[in-house]
């Protein structure tokens, strides 16, 4: 294929120096076997590909990680046990000292933030290229007023391409992209690996509260129990039998938590100390997240914790719909926001700013056919972000696959 011109001007300015960098100085040995690359222009994004590696690491195990973010500190940071470090500067010299060290086989780039000279030296030395998550928004390449828009060309390098959906196929179509290497799927979402329960504690629970209506407060922050507390209070004046379960962030929370339910005059059920819920109980507050999963299967309706009060930035909400609840949640969501507008977009998911609009959400979705609809449309966008997982990691699987013949 004839590269396109912008493409051409962009590597003649991407020049650098051959002064070794002080990063490239610490890399340690290469290790033997495939290499796989995963670059994420963000680090939601990067998070995750690591959750769909998780499951193809319980396929095989004969490749080796290498993971570079965009978003991330100078430095590199970890995830789960992985270094995670900064591309290297968008210079050939740079992009050569990378990849001669690593000579990555196989390299899943998610986002729109491309690096036409990293793209391009890569596709040169024989990577297999696959860009996921592509979405219908303009390409981002590292600002320089000097180089020219390569998007195009770095575009026509890729072996395949996962758009979020038909709108991001056309715009990269237009931009020169043949069809037969673009494929049409739902966002990239994290993999979820459900909760489990315990069968007889299910039974056991779902017989005693015999049709009460319960919504559940999943890690709930110190500083935003009374809100919760109070919130759950006005909403059981309207519906008696109404139960909310809360489970604490921290478990030391348990005991101030207690207190509180006291405090707002709240009959309770405390789960640590083997109480179970009677036909009174207004609260059951459980004394830790280890049994979380039970807790989803049992309330139809879930106010997520850490985003109504304080910095945590909340939790991602992709297990509390694969569980099939329907989602509550406060401003205060930081980096999963995108993943909240899209689960909102769908019907899935509400946000609540205070106790005042929580209690009134509450009392308005606890109705089983409401509850029902939400969680039914949350499972769709988790299966549909399952379905591009598979597609993902099929052609990753592939690739490999062809690289052992190879060998």
């Amino acid at each position: 294929m004839r590269r396109p011109f912008s493409l051409t001007a962009y590597l003649a300015l991407a020049r650098g120096s051959d002064r070794l960098t002080a990063e490239a100085a610490q890399w340690p040995s290469r290790p033997s076997g495939p290499i796989l690359w995963l670059h994420g222009d963000t680090r939601a994004r990067i998070e995750t590909l690591l959750t769909l590696i998780k499951r193809l690491r319980g396929q095989r195990d004969d490749f080796t990680l290498l993971l570079t973010c965009d978003s991330i500190p100078s430095d590199g940071l970890e995830l789960d046990g992985h270094k995670v470090s900064a591309p290297p500067a968008e210079t050939l010299s740079d992009v050569h000292r990378f990849l001669n060290h690593w000579r990555p086989d196989i390299l899943v780039w998610a986002g729109n933030g491309l690096r036409p000279a990293l793209i391009h030296e890569a596709a040169m030395a024989g990577t297999h290229l696959l860009l996921a998550d592509a979405a219908d928004a303009p390409w981002r390449q590292p600002s320089s007023r000097f180089l020219p828009d390569a998007s195009a060309g770095a575009l026509s390098l890729f072996h395949m391409i996962v758009a979020q959906d038909k709108k991001s196929a056309i715009r990269m179509r237009r931009l020169g992209v043949p069809d037969d290497r673009i494929e049409v799927a739902s966002p990239l979402e994290p993999e979820v690996f459900p909760l489990s329960s315990h069968n007889g504690l299910h039974e056991e629970l779902t017989a005693i509260l015999a049709g009460r209506p319960v919504w559940l407060g999943a890690n709930v922050q110190r500083d935003e129990a009374d809100a919760i507390l109070r919130a759950h209070r006005r909403a059981a004046r309207l519906a008696h039998r109404l139960l909310l379960v809360i489970v604490p962030a921290e478990p030391e929370d348990e005991p101030f938590i207690a207190e509180q339910c006291l405090e707002v005059g709240l009959r309770l059920a405390r789960w640590e100390n083997g109480e179970m819920p009677d036909e009174n109980t207004q609260v059951l507050l459980a004394g830790d997240d280890s049994e979380l999963g039970l807790w989803y299967r049992v309330a139809p309706l879930c106010f997520l914790g850490g985003s109504l009060a304080g910095k945590t930035g909340g939790q991602s909400p992709m297990m509390a719909a694969a569980l099939g609840s329907a989602i509550l949640y406060g401003p205060n969501v930081g980096r999963h926001l995108e993943a909240y507008s899209r689960l909102v977009a769908a019907g899935a998911a509400r946000i609540v700013k205070d106790m005042d609009s929580l209690s009134a959400a509450v009392s308005h979705l606890i109705a089983p056919d409401r509850a029902a609809a939400m969680a039914h449309a949350g499972w769709n966008v988790v299966s549909a972000g399952a379905e591009t997982a598979d597609l993902v990691l099929g052609q990753v699987n592939e690739w490999l696959d062809s690289l052992e013949t190879t060998r």
